[in-house]
């Protein structure tokens, strides 16, 4: 595929004249151009193909600016759009500024200030990571990347609940960011000077959860050969996160109520009881209201947990965010490989900024440190995407493969297209196939796939 490095501009409106005369202005200064005489015609070039920004009219008859804009967003948020008017209508144009145009411009449009606008557009769309500033910052490297209304929203809530004690229930799908969150909120709280302990329930046996969270005595079991402090102990004077908190049995459920009510535990085979000060946050994918409903989570427990609840935004709900996430890994992985990243092909932001994120911002990431591994310009471009994403924008179209011919050819492909689909994540493959994770570790290894 050839790489496209010339700016593209969709020149959107209804005089034809006019549009002729910016399509000829716009080639004398090295950009390609492309012409829609509407705003509905607008929609469908943006559904095509991929554009470095829209300058667009307001008055059109079929589909005006306002409807064409907001479709335009809707459909890539990422795309720049400057607004044209007439000295009558600047009304309008101020409430397409509000509405998520870049800028508005008066006709008759002053040459110089339009150049400059639209190369200011584009440089925003493509380089807007380049300032240290991107996202939230805390703890010594810790950042949440995003700029969009959920994304403030969710920050807000975590500065707002950050320097309490509350208990914090964080929910979100796989690869949201939940565990960033949870340290976000450890970071931001008086504990900032205390251990930040992380425990993944979802990784251990219940036997093995019990001995890491409350720590054992010398000869509680076979192998126990000294003393071992558990987790809770560990994050003394600190914060505990729990993830997958939902995959934890009725009865490890238990022990961690008695923590939570009485602030002491022991520690297996121990007589010995120990208080504990520390905060506690918990994350799951899981609906815990249903799992409440179904019986196989406490209720009371479930209240213990959930005094504030933060809900992590998927990535497909906060599309505005990926160009600012792709330029942030571009930069992470380039500086982490000794690469020279100088950007991405407009093709393949179009592609990045349409899909729809499965496995969210790890699936992201991921794509981002193969694209960087794989690319052979200075450019990020399609085919150093994921065969995934390729396949899903119509490139390298899967070849017809014969049928599995046993059991077990059938189950490994599907379990390896179920792990492509969750960016890798084997507790949401696990989740998804209705099987255990040590099941699918299990039969992994059994495959022997690292």
């Amino acid at each position: 595929m050839e790489t496209r490095t010339k700016a593209k501009v969709l020149i959107v409106d209804d005089e034809r004249v006019h549009r002729y005369m910016l399509h000829a202005l716009f080639t004398e200064w090295g950009w390609e151009a492309e012409e829609a005489d509407d705003g509905a015609t607008a929609v469908t070039a943006v559904e095509q193909g991929p554009f470095d920004a829209i300058l667009m009219d307001v008055c059109m008859t079929t589909m005006d600016g306002m409807e064409a804009l907001k479709r335009i967003h809707s459909l890539n948020p990422a795309i720049p759009v400057v607004i044209m008017t007439a000295f009558s209508s600047v009304d309008s144009a101020v409430a397409a500024i509000k509405q998520g145009a870049h800028d508005y411009l008066t006709k008759p449009l002053d040459f110089d200030r339009l150049r400059t606008t639209l190369e200011v557009a584009m440089g925003h769309r493509h380089q807007e990571s380049e300032t240290t500033e991107i996202g939230q910052p805390f703890g010594d490297d810790g950042r949440i990347i995003g700029k969009s209304v959920p994304m403030q929203d969710l920050w807000e809530m975590i500065m707002h609940v950050a320097p309490t004690e509350a208990t914090v229930l964080i929910k979100g799908e796989s690869g949201t960011g939940k565990e960033l969150v949870a340290s976000a909120l450890h970071y931001k709280s008086q504990r900032h000077d205390g251990p930040f302990v992380k425990v993944n329930c979802a990784a251990l046996a219940e036997t093995l959860l019990e001995s890491e969270l409350f720590g054992h005595e010398r000869g509680a079991f076979t192998g126990a050969d000294r003393r071992r402090e558990g987790r809770f102990v560990q994050a003394q004077g600190g914060t505990l996160f729990l993830d997958e908190i939902g995959e934890t049995s009725p009865g490890m459920q238990a022990k961690l109520l008695r923590v939570l009510q009485e602030h002491e535990l022991q520690r297996v085979g121990g007589q010995e009881t120990i208080k504990v000060d520390v905060r506690i946050l918990c994350a799951t994918n899981r609906d815990l209201e249903k799992e409440v409903a179904a019986g196989r989570f406490r209720e009371d427990l479930y209240y213990r947990l959930n005094v504030v609840e933060l809900e992590v935004p998927p990535l497909r709900e906060r599309q505005g965010d990926i160009p600012l996430l792709v330029n942030y890994f571009l930069d992470q992985f380039a500086q982490r490989n000794g690469r020279t990243v100088s950007g991405v092909t407009p093709e393949c932001m179009d592609v990045l900024n349409r899909y729809p994120w499965p496995g969210n911002v790890r699936e992201l990431e991921h794509s981002m440190e193969r694209g960087v591994i794989l690319m052979r310009g200075d450019y990020l471009d399609l085919s150093a995407l994921p065969l995934a994403i390729q396949r899903w924008a119509g490139m390298n179209e899967p070849k017809e493969v014969e049928e599995p011919a046993t059991l077990k050819e059938a189950e490994k492909i599907l379990i390896l297209k179920t792990l492509e689909e969750t960016g890798g994540n084997r507790s949401e493959a696990a989740r998804r196939l209705q099987i255990t994770r040590k099941t699918l570790l299990n039969k992994l290894k059994s495959y022997n796939i690292n």
